[in-house]
This record gives C-alpha cells, structure tokens and sequence, in this order.
C-alpha cells in the first residue's frame, strides 16, 4: 500500500509538472502527461528504477484508477457536447469519418506489404497487414476531446463535427482491430461477434435509456438539489453503459461517452451543472492525468535503432499524409469550407494514446515486434504533437473566440446584426453617396445594422458653460440632424441604423477607439480621414476605403462595376459582387487570367460578368494593396483569418435581396 501511495504522489506530480511544460510550449496538457509517463517508464529510469517503483505488481491497481478518471472524463465529454452543432450534420461526420479512415487504411495496407518481410512472416502477413491499415486510420477520440475542451472548441460546430467523425472512427478501428484478433489466433477470436451488438446498444441507449433518464429532472426539482441517491443512479447507468461496450469488444470509452449524449437536456441546466460541478474536478485534475501517465509506463523507446529511420520516415508519410488528405477532400465533397476543413484534418490527424492502445493489443498478440512498435509510438507522439500548433495556425484563437460567441448567441436566442460601421467626416450633409455604399453593403446580410460614426472636432482646454456654448450646441444640433437624415436613408435600404456623435478634442486620436468599441463586421472610411491608417489596422474586419467620388448608383444610369482581382484575395471581388448585384450593374473583372475565370464561375451562376478591360465611368474596387491600380474607388482591405469566398452560396445569398421592396 505504501509503494502504490508514493506511485500516486510520483504519477500526479509528474502530470501536472509536463503538462504544464506542454502548455507554456504550445502544447495541450494531454502530451506533456504522456511524455511524463514515458519517461517514468523504462525508457529513461531503465528496468531497474521503473520495475521497483512502477513493477507488474503495481501496474493493474494503477491502470484501474486510471481507467475510472477516463471513463468520467468522457461521460463530461459527451454531457457537454451541444448536439445542435451535430444535428442535421450527419452525413458530414460520417463522409469525413469514411474519409479519413479509407484513405490511410489503404496506404497503411500498401506499405504494411512492402515491409512485411522484415517484421512478420508466415501466417501473421494478413493480420499484420490488417492491424498496420488499423493503426494508421485510428484517431485518439479521448486525446481530441482533452484537445478541444482545453481550447474551448467542444462548443462550436467544428469540435462537435470532430468529435462526432472521431467517434465513428474509433468504432471501425476497433471493428478492424477485433478482425485482427480474431485471424491471430483461433482461441483470442472467441467472442468477437459481440462487435455486432453495437447498433442494437446504441438504440436501445437513445429510444429507452435516454426518455428513462428525463426522469430524473422532475426528481431532481422536487428535491430541489443533487441528491446522493440521484449521483448513485447517475454513475450506476455510466458504469453499466461503459461495461457494456467492453464486453461488446468496442470499448468502454464508448459507452461513457454515449451515456454522457443521452442524458437529459431540456430543462435540465441546473441538474447537469450540479452534476459537472461534482464530477468535474476530480475527473480531469485528479484521475485523467494519471491515466494518459500510466499509459505512457507502457512505452519503451530504448529499441529504437537510427537504420529504422527510412521506415519511420513512410510511417509519418502514410499516417500524415493519408489522414489529412482523406479527412480535407471528404470535408471539402460536403462543401465545409476550406479553413474548417483543414482544421479538422489537423483534428482527426491526433493519434495520442488510442493509438498506443492499439499498439500495445498488436504487441501482445505478435502481430507487431519491439521495433516496430517503437516507431509507431514515434509516430502517435508525433502526430499528436503536431495537432496543437497546426490547429492554431489554421484556426487561430480569435476564430474560436468568435464562434463560441456566436454558439451561445444562438443558444440564447440571439441573432447578431450584421453590423456596418461608417465614419462620416465633415460636413454630414454632404456624405449620402458614403453612407449609400455602406448601406448598400450592410443589406447583403440580414439582419443589418449601419452606425454613422461622427466626431466633431473642438479645440482643446475646459469648456466653460459661462463663456457661451449656444453656437456649438446649434451647431451640434444640426450636425445630429444630418446624420439622422443620412440614418433615414440607410433605413430605406432595410438597415438598421443608429448614430453615434460627439466632441472631440483630437479626431485622429479618437476615432481608433470609436472604431473598434463599434466591434464591426465591416467598415466603411474615406481616404482622407484623419489617422486613416490608425483607424484601418486598429480593427479585424473587413475595411473598405473610399479614396475617390463614386460614380451614380441606381438613381442615374447604372455605372459598371470594375474589380482588380489580383493578388490580394477575394475581398474586393466580393464587394464588387455585392453592389453590382444589389445595384444592377454590370460587372466586370480584370487582372489575368484568374479574373477570367472567376468572370466565367460568376457568368455561369446568373451574373452579369465579363472580362476585360475597365470601362470608362466604371466603380472600380480593387484590394487595399501596394499594387493597386491607380484611380480606384474603393479599396478593400480582407478581415484577418478570412476565408476564400464561396461564390455559389455568395451569390444565392444576395439572390432574394435583389427583388425585396
């Protein structure tokens, strides 16, 4: 009892000591715990050390205690898990699953083949060649969602597409890994069929187990509080639910986290606080860690020999490579856009410590030798390690920020306006054409919001009322006025629109801070602004400049719209889109060959586009570049981290707005 307490001690210090080193590297807590317990193991301490503090004896004790902190680590997973990110989105998960498991299967086979020779012989090729298309296919479900709760993104549709795709993922790798076990041994295949009553489990958990536990909710609003009776049934159902995929052969993580997904939510916020509120911390501080560390006890890098790299080298290409293509092309046939794409290739990419399960079954049943099994730890460290700067580089925190905001928005209710910020300089009544434009450009998103942003410059020093005011009030009055009637006319154009004017004592200083405590999605600024620049990098969104008059709009004859597209994105031949459609004009795009063929995309999706040279009285938009050509209108700056333009849904967007009153 003694040696397992001090284990304890040296297995918790050890997590929170790497995973803390982990995350001030960048890393998520989840591999700095595994590395720990590699390192605990006799990959450094050696056989000596690590079998007088960590031998046979203490392992099982160990592994149990670990076992139980996963188990209530995925129950929360999949209690927190908002299943609206998923609804209606399941033949996305599944293509992407499908994809991500086809593509590095079948390489995995292909090279499982070409090196079968040197590892296996006889009779273990074909489980060899299987268990090799296996592991290369897994995703490490448990790791992913550590991954995404420490970042926050288990609330947002593209954790929750991730989570859903891992799942079924991890149900065909063990699916596979069971055939594997079955053809390496006639006596080790007993039982396997049980894999077959995983559909009948999950029906029965979601057409009676899921309405049984709605019950709990009025029980609990009678007694007004979490009752140990009402804990016991909870963690009875867990255990039972995580038993029962075991013995199924799918394993017990499952059955956690399909426990947590059927519990109840409608009116069951409190119930399902109070019970993270108990469940929570011990989970994750205490009994998790200790789980990621004991499976690193396992791993032994000492039989890693430097003439294995060339073989290491294709199983980073085959398991990199397949993963991210297969997981990217599947997400991209459901037309997911191309940064949640990416993004969650990078996900699904994470192999952790399902792989080294998987590994460990495949050493046990001789399928794999100490070599290489060792490589393939290098890989699931690997591709692990990689997921958490990746992911951030593809979906940076301000991207998750926003959705989060915008996943609690909805569940509250609240639609955001689509909110377009427009300065207005001196004097107001002479800016309707400005205020048009952005009006014009907020109605391509409903609902909208159009604020007129007005400093009126006053000299510095204390205003003093005795001195006299009335000019300034008058003159004050008249400029709320102006922007009122300007406000009146982006209303017309079915915007919101709200103004917001005041003294200033240094325009430039200020209007930075106007700027980004507006939180636009668009601003709208004339070039000659004071402190333009400051104004423009000061906010993320998308900036449109007005350096030139704008040509009539639709009260005259329509003017052409003209869009340099080179190489400064999409921006600018969106908002080209947005006014020649709204507007009726005519677009045309120049800048080579890649305006001829967005003017081709954009021709055969009913647009009124053509390319070629500008014409004469056209408004030409171009990107807010060093290149940019000279006498245009409007140049657009992109929001940072913008995605590239989906030009058919662009533009059936805008399609009802065109014959709307």
């Amino acid at each position: 009892m003694d040696l397992l307490l001090l284990d304890l001690v040296i297995v918790l210090a050890a997590a929170r000591l790497f995973g803390a080193a982990a995350r001030w590297l960048g890393q998520p807590p989840v591999i700095g715990e595994i590395v720990a317990g590699i390192l605990l193991g006799p990959t450094l301490l050696g056989p000596l050390i690590g079998d007088t503090l960590f031998g046979p004896e203490m392992r099982p004790p160990l592994q149990a205690l670990a076992n139980v902190g996963l188990v209530l680590f995925m129950f929360i997973v999949g209690l927190e898990l908002d299943q609206k990110l998923v609804r209606g989105k399941g033949r996305l998960a599944v293509t992407v699953a499908l994809g991500s498991t086809v593509v590095p299967f079948v390489l995995g086979c292909a090279l499982a083949l070409a090196i079968a020779g040197e590892h296996v012989g006889g009779d273990k090729t074909l489980p060899f060649v299987l268990f090799m298309g296996a592991a290369m296919s897994a995703t490490a479900f448990p790791v992913l969602a550590r991954i995404l709760t420490d970042r926050g993104m288990q609330r947002i549709t593209l954790g929750g597409l991730s989570l859903a795709a891992a799942a079924v993922i991890d149900v065909l790798a063990w699916t596979v890994l069971a055939v594997v076990v079955g053809l390496a041994g006639a006596g080790e295949a007993e039982g396997q069929w049980k894999v077959l009553l995983a559909l009948p489990y999950a029906l029965v958990m979601f057409l009676v187990v899921k309405p049984l536990l709605a019950r709990l909710v009025p029980a609990y609003e009678k007694a007004g509080r979490l009752t140990p009776g009402l804990l016991s049934l909870v963690l009875i159902g867990l255990i039972a639910s995580s038993w029962a995929t075991e013995w199924m052969h799918v394993h017990y993580i499952f059955g956690a986290f399909v426990f947590g997904a059927v519990m109840p939510r409608e009116g069951a916020e409190r119930l399902n606080h109070e019970i993270l509120e108990r469940l929570e911390q011990l989970a994750v501080l205490l009994l998790l860690p200790m789980f990621f560390v004991v499976a690193g006890l396992n791993v032994n890098l000492r039989e890693l020999d430097l003439s294995s790299l060339g073989t290491l080298a294709a199983i980073l290409a085959v398991a990199i490579g397949g993963k991210m293509l297969g997981s990217y092309a599947a997400a991209r046939t459901q037309r997911l856009p191309n940064r949640q794409s990416w993004a969650m290739a990078a996900l699904l990419n994470t192999r952790g410590l399902t792989e080294i399960v998987i590994l460990t079954v495949g050493l046990q049943k001789g399928v794999l030798d100490n070599e290489l099994y060792s490589l393939m730890v290098v890989m699931a460290l690997v591709t692990t390690g990689m997921t958490g700067p990746l992911l951030r580089r593809l979906y940076p925190d301000r991207r998750v920020a926003r959705d989060i905001a915008e996943a609690e928005r909805a569940a509250l209710g609240v639609t955001a306006a689509h909110r377009v910020l427009v300065i207005v300089p001196d004097p107001p009544a002479a800016q309707a054409p400005l205020v048009g434009l952005a009006a014009a450009l907020a109605t391509a998103k409903s609902p909208s919001e159009v604020v007129l942003g007005h400093l009126r410059p006053y000299p510095k020093g204390r205003l003093e009322v005795g001195s006299g005011l009335s000019s300034e009030l008058a003159e004050l009055a008249e400029t709320l006025h102006d922007l009122e009637v300007l406000a009146g006319t982006a209303r017309e154009r079915g915007a919101a629109a709200r103004v917001v004017s005041r003294f200033s004592a240094n325009v430039a200083d200020e209007l930075p801070e106007l700027a980004s405590g507006a939180q636009p999605d668009l601003l709208v600024l004339p070039a000659g602004l004071p402190g333009h620049a400051t104004v423009r990098d000061g906010v993320t969104c998308r900036v449109v400049t007005v350096s030139a008059h704008v040509p009539a709009g639709p009260d005259a004859v329509p003017a052409p719209v003209a869009v340099h597209h080179g190489a400064g994105g999409d921006a600018a031949a969106h908002v080209a889109l947005i006014l020649a459609v709204l507007e009726d004009r005519p677009l045309v795009v120049t800048g080579g060959s890649r305006a001829s063929a967005l003017a081709q995309r954009l021709a055969k999706l009913g647009v009124a586009a053509t390319a070629g040279a500008v014409p004469e009285g056209a408004l030409v938009v171009a990107a807010d570049t060093d290149d940019a050509p000279e006498g245009a209108h409007l140049l657009v700056r992109a929001e940072q981290d913008a995605d590239p333009v989906d030009w058919a849904e662009a533009v059936s967007a805008l399609r009802p707005l065109v014959s709307r009153p």
